[in-house]
């Protein structure tokens, strides 16, 4: 017999004809018949950077918010509220105040979403150890075998968790339970906000089936244009290939996705997620052409990103560099160093050189420096007899971020730095 679980009570609701809870009147039921023998889970924070702004300012907490830089950047993180005006994340700002002139633009508190996000972190990690990150507010959960440490199924012991992250830091999650990630994953944004929804075995492939492709994790837009070539736009198109067709057009991901359309995936969750890249960019208050004036500006994204490299104990070997033009348009360009660096330095002459490549006369919104390949610290900056210099170089660049974590990030400005808004901002430590 089919039960129903309150989510609000967290009490036996009843039978599964039952539509609120006879405890509460909670129309918040959990009921499914493989409620009690699911595992696998993803957790979603809900507009995470926005939720946070409204716990920490009340009067916000039914106007519509967005977290961006600016006119000129992109919507980061948009609230329910503005979402129902047609805002969306990674929507251009204007667009969005155009869409939702009332809106309340808060510029980005990283420091503050990271604190938050370990928060709910830790609560994750006390229900399991089996928790692999994705991003600073969701990740995956592998609950198989805690039943008798929570003396409950995973179902009950994630009601309880979504309750307790209200409850202590004040935001919501929604919650995908299945026997496999990616069905995770699409259930977790069934049913947002404070959502709570299961995908099991017996409804997996026939849930699936009249999705959209793109549904699928690793299809983006060519391999879908590719598969509409062959006349597959749905997941159950796809499940109906030929192996043998889906080879010839994808290689081995056609294998993959074949299997994703029955409903398996056999990736286990992994605890330790292994860090692609590291990155730093901005966007422009208003569109810039010329090397001159954007060098400065690629030195600090240089200077960024090698700090974040040293913070992480990692170096890189593959330098890109990332423009969007005023037209919207995303450029990168990549360039592959001898050895694994952490130094600004390095980044920032092989960054300057793929620059210079480009036209001065296009004017750009956006400007970032990547470097993937990563590797331990330790194999980064020793030299060569075509560069003794890295070991000098990477002592002065530690002695100058000493110095800004003891004085402020502008207490060393190099003179490459200056110009764009660096010219104003210089500070120099106090006596």
């Amino acid at each position: 017999m089919i039960r129903s679980l309150c989510r609000d009570c967290l009490v036996d609701a009843g039978g599964a004809e039952a539509r609120r809870c006879q405890a509460c009147g909670s129309p918040r039921l959990i009921r499914h018949p493989e409620r009690d023998q699911l595992t696998i889970a993803h957790v979603d924070c809900d507009a995470f950077y926005a939720a946070v702004e409204k716990r920490d300012r009340p009067e916000l907490s039914d106007k519509p918010v967005l977290i961006g830089g600016g006119k000129r950047g992109v919507v980061s993180t948009c609230c329910y509220v503005a979402r129902t005006y047609g805002v969306r994340s990674a929507m251009p700002m204007f667009k969005a105040l155009q869409a939702c002139p009332d809106a309340v633009v808060i510029k980005p508190d990283m420091a503050k979403y990271v604190r938050v996000g370990r928060d709910v972190r830790a609560l994750m990690l006390e229900l399991t150890p089996l928790v692999e990150p994705i991003s600073i507010d969701e990740a995956f959960l592998d609950l198989t075998g805690t039943e008798r440490l929570h003396r409950a199924s995973a179902a009950i012991v994630l009601a309880r968790f979504a309750q307790r992250v209200e409850r202590e830091i004040g935001i919501t999650v929604s919650v995908g339970l299945s026997y496999a990630k990616f069905l995770a994953k699409i259930a977790s944004d069934l049913d947002k906000p404070r959502g709570f929804s299961i995908l099991g075995r017996g409804e997996a492939v026939a849930f699936l089936a009249g999705r959209p492709v793109g549904l699928l994790p690793g299809v983006g837009g060519a391999a879908a244009a590719r598969l509409a070539e062959l006349g597959v736009r749905t997941i159950g198109d796809l499940s109906s290939q030929p192996p043998e067709r889906l080879f010839a057009a994808l290689g081995r991901e056609g294998a993959r996705l074949a299997r994703l359309s029955q409903g398996i995936d056999e990736r286990r969750i992994s605890p330790e997620r292994e860090t692609k890249s590291v990155s730093s960019e901005t966007t422009f208050d208003t569109d810039i052409a010329g090397h001159a004036e954007l060098e400065p500006v690629l030195w600090r994204m240089c200077e960024k990103t090698a700090a974040r490299l040293r913070k992480a104990d990692l170096a890189g070997r593959t330098v890109v560099l990332k423009l969007k033009t005023a037209d919207f348009r995303l450029l990168t360009r990549s360039r592959q160093l001898n050895e694994p660096t952490q130094l600004a330095k390095r980044l920032y002459d092989e960054a300057r050189a793929m620059l210079g490549a480009e036209p001065a006369s296009q004017r750009y919104r956006l400007l970032g420096v990547c470097v993937s390949d990563l590797s331990e610290g330790a194999d980064a900056d020793h030299g060569d007899l075509a560069d003794p210099s890295a070991p000098r170089v990477a002592a002065v660049e530690r002695a100058i971020e000493k110095l800004r974590d003891r004085f402020g990030g502008t207490a060393v400005i190099k003179g490459v730095g200056l110009g764009r808004e660096g010219a104003t901002s210089r500070k120099r430590p106090g006596p």
